[in-house]
């Protein structure tokens, strides 16, 4: 019990780097959403930083998971932090260097001819954030949460910083006949700003990171090491390449594949991204327990209750993940407000999206067993299903129902990937998941929401639905307590 509650410490405290960060960016999108009136333009948006997705794997091929590997005994680590360090270094270089050289090519291919500086912008921002990687790694390994969280909050804090004064601030003094503010502004360059700002931003980070960068690249450089660095991650890149299919594919694709004309295609993929944004409220508590939970798995494995840590950790995870789910779901007649009028019509695939990154996350926690083990070719073959099934279901569906056929395809994936996962490995790292209870919860979160749903078609007064809902939402809590008040007791 100790541990979990460990655990759950740990990832609180990455929670204000990754939750909080992560808020302060997902409050951009409502002024994207407005900012953006054209839902083509936030279309372009959404479709680069998906394509960013998988470049990122690219440019990092998943050293960070290998020096966590080789990296976790204290008599090994300089020597794999100094290998992995200069490995991404040279390896960023020689890439951004290319995405620089044929921006223009790249820019014509992707049929942004006329914006070859939005490839330039995504080359600098891919090689700052890959950079991070390592730094960022052993930060965590080493368990330094505050320097972590300090780093994360200069780049995120500039980020919005610099959203704000292009989006809001400069269109504001332009308007009061401040002409001044030409000379730092084009009211034709929106989009622009948007990535611009990211520039700057995570060139900060890795500013703010540099004194660990340059250590790294002090250390030994490891041939053998390095060989065995790369064998362990280099079947994660096909599960980081498959992961990021699943989870952007169909926002790298759809433009391409809805019946209308691009522009009308970026259009609806600007609706739909918007909405994406709602469901990864659940994505962004997944991303601070991953932070806390890879490292720690990885430090108690050799724990005689480690199957049993792990067991209640994916449990209690589920559970707080549901009732953020339902919560989202409960009040989404006020979440909704979040995004701009024009991008409210594909408020419907938010249930959908949401269910999915839930069962992403139980699928990271499933898949902590072919790490420890080394059995990483095992978790990219699942990936590589996964990705199988993002495509095909795409591809058949999204021409027909359009981007809600996207959104039930992501569902289906995961859905494969985490049950693929628990069954590969139930016998190599039997932990004992409860996995009845785990779907009771994820069950009670549908029931409790077509209550409230079935009930606002008969109840018009906000004053009895309201409470209604956050009755509703209590009884979650109260479900909870009954099934696991000793257990939770214990915990605190």
């Amino acid at each position: 019990m100790s541990l979990i509650k460990k655990l759950a410490g740990e990832t609180a405290v990455y929670g204000l780097s990754s939750i909080v960060g992560r808020l302060l960016n997902f409050l951009l999108t409502p002024l994207y959403t407005r900012a953006l009136v054209d839902t083509g333009d936030y279309g372009v948006v959404i479709e680069l930083y998906a394509y960013t997705g998988f470049m990122m794997v690219l440019f990092s091929y998943r050293m960070e998971s290998a020096f966590f590997r080789f990296g976790t005994p204290a008599e090994d680590r300089e020597t794999a932090f100094g290998t992995s360090s200069r490995s991404v270094m040279l390896s960023t270089l020689l890439f951004l260097g290319a995405i620089l050289l044929f921006a223009q090519p790249i820019a014509n291919w992707l049929q942004y001819g006329t914006h070859p500086e939005y490839i330039r912008y995504f080359g600098l921002i891919l090689a700052f954030d890959c950079l991070s990687e390592i730094p960022f790694a052993r930060l965590r390994l080493e368990q330094r949460q505050l320097r972590f969280v300090a780093a994360k909050l200069v780049g995120i804090g500039l980020n919005v910083s610099l959203n704000l004064f292009w989006l809001v601030a400069c269109p504001w003094l332009n308007s009061r006949g401040h002409t001044w503010v030409t000379q730092v502004w084009d009211p034709s360059f929106k989009v622009g700003y948007i990535f611009l700002s990211n520039v700057i931003a995570s060139g900060a980070t890795l500013l703010v990171l540099s004194p660990y960068l340059l250590h790294g690249l002090r250390d030994l450089f490891d041939k053998i090491l390095w060989g065995k660095m790369m064998r362990y991650a280099l079947p994660l890149v096909l599960v980081g390449f498959a992961g990021i299919a699943n989870e952007m594919l169909d926002r790298a694709i759809l433009t391409r594949i809805l019946p209308g004309t691009i522009a009308e295609n970026r259009a609806q993929l600007g609706i739909y991204g918007a909405n994406y944004k709602l469901a990864m409220l659940i994505t962004l508590f997944t991303q601070a327990y991953r932070y806390a939970a890879e490292p720690f798995f990885f430090r108690h494995a050799t724990a005689a209750n480690a199957l049993d840590i792990q067991a209640r950790a994916t449990k209690w995870f589920t559970i707080a993940a549901a009732w953020g789910m339902l919560g989202i779901l409960l009040f989404l007649d006020i979440v909704k407000y979040f995004l701009g009028v024009h991008y409210h019509s594909g408020l419907h695939v938010v249930p959908v999206l949401l269910m999915a990154n839930l069962l992403l996350g139980i699928y990271y926690n499933f898949s902590v067993w072919y790490r420890l083990k080394d059995r990483t070719m095992t978790g990219a073959w699942i990936a590589l299903g996964g990705a199988g099934i993002t495509l095909v279901l795409n591809l058949w569906w999204d021409p027909i129902f359009g981007y809600t056929g996207a959104a039930w395809a992501t569902l289906a994936c995961y859905f494969f990937m985490s049950a693929a996962t628990w069954y590969a490995g139930r016998k190599i790292y039997p932990a004992p998941y409860q996995l009845g209870r785990m779907a009771l919860y994820c069950v009670a979160v549908l029931v409790l929401y077509a209550a409230a749903e079935l009930s606002s078609n008969v109840i018009t007064s906000g004053v009895i639905l309201w409470p209604l809902r956050i009755v509703l939402f209590a009884a979650f809590g109260g479900l909870v307590y009954i099934l696991e008040g000793k257990e939770l007791k214990r915990l605190l």
